[in-house]
């Protein structure tokens, strides 16, 4: 698999983000290496909550986030999805699949990093992998928080406004990343912002990731992921693992995944699910603190299970 890699100095003078980027190996599927970037923030013995960030971002995204859940007490791990931000980038669109993104990601955080006793907070992409995980080994999660995310099948058609971000991405020319990002915040991103999600991408030769990503959800009943997720499905519904369903007021792409998570989630049950103000698709741009207050407090109100 031919990969690329940004270099370093695209990375310089992030606006509150000098995180030290860490850095993992891990298989590539065709006999070669795929280099995986995280950083992480707070006591290396707290709990660990995991975020996993979604299309076409990196762990920029949640830089409003990490110091709440740091100074809390908890170990938070923030990687970059393959393709995306620091992490190495396969120069082909057909090097990405759905299988793969969960399978990259399943070897960095267990095999690496042997997280344990996780909270998952995935939004988009990052809940679409991130689920998975949580079905696919129920053992290392103590908790799930999905934000702005969902899992689909191809069973149920996808909105008329995801269809058009699609479009949108695979007919541009030149993808400018930083735009697309902007669309969907409510706030006005700092010129600093726009120039740190661009950052991954020194030219369009960097973007197969943001490119496949769209085409990887399963928008019809056979599509090759679809299995998988119905059996994501099924096995979500009997985790007893506690669930935060915390989704922004503005997001009309995942907006109605919201009430479908809080009744098939058994983790979910008999809890208040926040519904946060103000905030769009990517709510941790917009609602960042916000978000991880909620986290902080779920966290709190949910002591590890007892083995």
């Amino acid at each position: 698999m031919r990969t690329l890699r940004t270099p370093e100095d695209r990375f310089q003078e992030l606006p509150d983000f000098d995180y030290e980027p860490r850095y993992a190996e891990v298989s590539d599927s065709e006999g070669g290496r795929l280099r995986m970037a995280w950083v992480e923030a707070g006591p290396a013995d707290g709990e660990p909550v995991l975020c996993l960030h979604g299309e076409p971002t990196w762990s920029f995204l949640c830089r409003r986030m990490i110091p709440v859940l740091a100074a809390a007490g908890l170990r938070v791990v923030c990687p970059d999805l393959v393709g995306f931000g620091r992490s190495d980038k396969p120069a082909r669109v057909e090097d990405h699949s759905y299988a793969r993104h969960v399978e990259w990601m399943r070897e960095l955080v267990f095999d690496v990093l042997d997280l344990r006793d996780v909270t998952m907070v995935g939004q988009d992409w990052g809940g679409l992998i991130g689920l998975r995980l949580a079905a696919e080994h129920a053992e290392r999660f103590a908790r799930l928080v999905p934000a702005n995310t969902g899992l689909p099948t191809g069973d149920y058609p996808m909105p008329d406004v995801w269809h058009q971000f699609r479009a949108a991405i695979q007919g541009a020319e030149r993808l400018d990343i930083g735009r697309f990002v902007q669309a969907g915040c409510r706030t006005a991103l700092s010129q600093e912002a726009v120039a740190a999600y661009d950052a991954p991408f020194p030219d369009d030769a960097f973007t197969a990731g943001p490119r496949a990503m769209p085409s990887l959800v399963p928008t019809t009943p056979d599509d090759p992921a679809s299995a998988a997720n119905r059996a994501a499905w099924a096995a979500l519904g009997q985790s007893m693992a506690p669930a935060l369903v915390a989704f922004s007021d503005s997001d009309p792409i995942t907006g109605p995944m919201a009430p479908i998570l809080q009744r098939h989630l058994p983790g979910a049950q008999g809890r208040e699910h926040p519904v946060i103000a103000d905030a769009g698709h990517f709510l941790q741009e917009d609602a960042g603190e916000t978000l991880a207050g909620h986290i902080v407090d779920f966290v709190r109100d949910t002591p590890p299970r007892t083995r």
